[in-house]
């Protein structure tokens, strides 16, 4: 049987009323409150490969302390990295500051209201321009996230594997993008793959779109969408020193702009590869070996890092890094896994 897509789309809009979830980044529907560019801007650089309940206490600290997009162009760098360790993928965080930088400088502090314009700030791609074009202005513009491609796939129970079905689910989704309210229906699709049509166990029972459901009527759903398996990931090695002045200062170094964990405060290590790491100690000095390996998963590799940790004269003069005082120095500033090579070490440094 084939559906009105208007019919769809309005179907789901009066679900969504009744039953959108609560975010402090979202203007709740019918609310008279007008979504903050801002704050939509922020939540969807977040949510990049993050949950929503990961992202909450982030994004509440960061918009308590730098409220208005000026506020956080006029950020340290520094600053900005530390709030934002252990959300992980740091590239965001850098062009989270860039791009508050070039709205205030080029737009006048406010983010404009145009996907193209949108597409040429620092950190924004097709997906993040569509979603900041609905839900902040209300254009008719078509996202495509993880949870909206579940969504398609099984409204038209779509087989092609992920990623080569792409354009495919977002043909079918630019259909049902309707001209009124596309904000609220952006959202309405992306709360309907989050709280019904989840990746296991959908609650078919309960959807608002159970009966135009081209999968659940041929009992595919749990099947859908189909991904391409992966490769396995490769695991690359390094090492991770870890030093202590008498005076309780601790050696740290903020890691090159370009790569991982770019821009963040870290231990000094040796390079990660698939081989064994060559030692490169940032002094020479009598290192312990931590009897453990700081373990760790990137997006494409998993790392494991031995750990060398030392206590320096207060005299001493490292070939690079910076000694941080210790009433300076917060462990909630690492990235992940730096605070677990951190918190490894740190028996260890007590019992030398």
């Amino acid at each position: 049987m084939r559906y009105d897509t208007a019919d769809l789309s309005s179907t789901l809009l009066e679900w969504y009323d009744r039953h959108a979830r609560v975010m402090p980044w979202r203007a709740p529907p019918h609310s008279g409150i007008e979504a903050d560019p801002y704050r939509v801007w922020m939540s969807e650089v977040m949510l990049q490969q993050t949950t929503v309940a990961a992202v909450k206490d982030y994004f509440e600290r960061f918009t308590r302390r730098w409220p208005t997009v000026r506020d956080l162009a006029a950020a340290k760098d520094a600053d900005v990295m530390a709030e934002w360790a252990g959300l992980g993928y740091y590239a965001r965080a850098r062009n989270l500051l860039k791009c508050a930088r070039a709205v205030v400088a080029d737009h006048g502090g406010r983010f404009p209201a145009d996907h193209d314009t949108l597409l040429t700030l620092p950190g924004i791609g097709p997906y993040t321009a569509a979603a900041i074009s609905a839900i902040a202005f209300d254009l008719p513009e078509t996202v495509l996230d993880g949870n909206v491609e579940r969504v398609m796939a099984r409204l038209h129970d779509i087989h092609t594997p992920l990623p080569m079905a792409k354009p495919e689910l977002m043909q079918e989704a630019r259909k049902l993008t309707p001209s009124k309210r596309p904000g609220d229906y952006v959202q309405a699709v992306m709360d309907l793959g989050a709280t019904i049509c989840t990746p296991r166990n959908p609650a078919c029972g309960i959807c608002p779109w159970r009966d135009p459901c081209a999968a659940r009527s041929q009992g595919t759903a749990f099947e859908l969408p189909k991904k391409t398996p992966k490769k396995p990931k490769p695991t690359r090695l390094g090492i991770a020193y870890i030093a202590r002045r008498t005076d309780g200062a601790w050696l740290l170094e903020t890691r090159p702009d370009k790569g991982l964990l770019g821009g963040m405060l870290g231990w000094p290590t040796t390079d990660w590869s698939e081989n064994a790491p060559q030692e490169g100690p940032p002094i020479a000095t009598d290192w312990h070996d931590v009897p453990a390996e700081a373990r760790h998963t990137f997006t494409h590799f998993h790392l494991r890092l031995a750990i060398r940790t030392a206590t320096l004269p207060n005299d001493a003069l490292p070939s690079r890094g910076q000694f941080i005082p210790n009433t300076e120095f917060r462990p909630s500033d690492l990235p992940t896994v730096m605070r677990k090579a951190f918190d490894l070490a740190l028996a260890t440094l007590r019992d030398s």
